[in-house]
């Protein structure tokens, strides 16, 4: 259970040459989407209901910096065939590592039990009857699926289950949108610098630069490279610029997608709810609930259904990010491309952070409010892991010479300092 994992002996020297477009898109892809997860859209639509259109600019803000720092992140784990979490291990202090993986883990746990508590309750919505039975089946399900599936199969099931953000878009063209005012305040910045703005504005970058993408992305390069038997870019540089090319496109649309969606219902629920003068939304059944009457039956139950299903993606990513991360610290075998049986101590961990999840539950936070609030921790715990993640991509003895462009650098040190002066604004106020 213990000790480095064999590394796969066979190896392509170019990897597949002819993949089609949908094989291109992956790990970015898939990211993108997770970080659509019921907190996202818990926050968006908190955000949509208390401030109308006036801070959508937010998201198309943070696109570039989310992009920036994301493909950083897939260039480690393709570039060393390694996870940030054992790069770090490898070159850094042991008590940086801890402290890394700590909060990751903290982070993660109130994501998890967040999600999944709004999934429940947006379940009941659909099927009506008691909260606590469906969010413990979404546990189950989700462990079950994440080690009972073999990757490959697993890793399209993800891809295709991006799809259900499309339940989004169709809520906001059943919406009675005031389009010249929601043009506006995607493109025109408004903000005041109260505690209400700077909280939104923590929760919106919190949510869309979240610390577990940064693991998972990273984490799943290297599951690729293991599926299609080819090496590292740093022992295979022939093959390196056509896969940081692939890795470039596959983030850029998976982040756009990703923030594109969340417009889509900051637009939705300032268009209904905020209109409506529902500005403070306490639970997920109250949000689509107040869509019912305003949006009409098909945007309420789209609604409830795209939590579930985004849901279903993000509560193994947010698990395996965590299992990714603690394996790597302690040298355990891991991979979602392994049974069950070569990884336990893997699988235990992705099965335990979940459980912990579903214990949150059985408490008397508001699940609503829990999704808001877990995307504000993850505003406040981002800077740190960012700042160790430019160290490592910026470092020649792990990246050598595909260490990233000064150009891609000073993206991810833009963000950093962003998600950084908005966590500091936010203690101070």
């Amino acid at each position: 259970m213990t000790g480095e994992a064999p590394r796969q002996e066979q190896y392509s020297s170019d990897g597949d040459d002819h993949r089609g477009a949908l094989e291109v898109l992956g790990p970015g892809l898939v990211t993108g989407a997770a970080d659509d997860d019921p907190s996202g859209i818990g926050t968006y639509s908190q955000v949509g209901a208390q401030f109308g259109y006036n801070l959508t600019w937010a998201l198309l803000f943070s696109l570039p910096l989310m992009a920036a720092i994301q493909e950083i992140c897939a260039r480690i784990g393709a570039s060393t065939g390694l996870g940030i979490a054992q790069n770090l291990k490898e070159h850094y202090p042991r008590s940086l590592l801890r402290i890394v993986v700590l909060l990751l883990l903290v982070a993660n746990v109130i994501n998890l039990g967040a999600d999944l508590g709004a999934m429940g309750a947006a379940f009941a919505l659909i099927v009506p009857g008691p909260v606590l039975p469906a969010t413990i089946a979404f546990g189950l399900i989700s462990i079950l699926l994440e080690i009972f599936v073999s990757y490959e199969r697993y890793a399209n099931v993800l891809k295709w289950a991006t799809l259900s953000l499309f339940s989004y878009f169709a809520v906001v063209v059943l919406a009675q949108v005031d389009w010249p005012a929601a043009i506006k305040g995607t493109l025109v910045p408004g903000f005041a610098f109260d505690s209400d703005h700077v909280m939104a504005l923590v929760a919106v970058l919190g949510t869309t630069i979240s610390p577990y993408l940064f693991f998972w992305q990273s984490a799943q390069e290297v599951e690729e490279q293991h599926r299609r038997h080819t090496k590292p870019l740093m022992v295979s540089p022939r093959s390196a610029g056509k896969e940081l090319r692939r890795i470039r496109t596959d983030t850029l649309i998976g982040m756009t997608f990703s923030n594109l969606t969340a417009i889509v219902i900051v637009i939705a629920t300032a268009a209904t709810l905020h209109v409506a003068g529902v500005t403070q939304i306490s639970s997920s059944v109250e949000a689509a609930t107040a869509l019912r009457p305003l949006a009409g039956e098909l945007a309420f139950a789209l609604f409830a259904i795209g939590i579930i299903s985004t849901g279903l993606l993000a509560v193994p990513i947010l698990a395996g990010s965590v299992a990714y991360a603690i394996a790597e610290m302690f040298g355990w075998r891991e991979g979602l491309n392994r049974a069950p049986r070569e990884a336990k101590a893997f699988y235990a961990v992705i099965a335990l952070a979940t459980c912990a999840g579903i214990a949150m539950n059985f408490s008397d936070i508001n699940p609503m409010r829990a999704l808001y609030w877990s995307a504000v921790v993850n505003g406040l715990l981002a800077p740190p892991l960012m700042v160790v993640t430019m160290l490592i991509a910026s470092n020649r003895r792990i990246m050598g010479n595909l260490v990233v462009s000064r150009g891609l650098a000073f993206g991810g040190w833009l963000s950093t300092a962003v998600m950084t002066a908005v966590a500091v604004l936010f203690l101070v106020i």
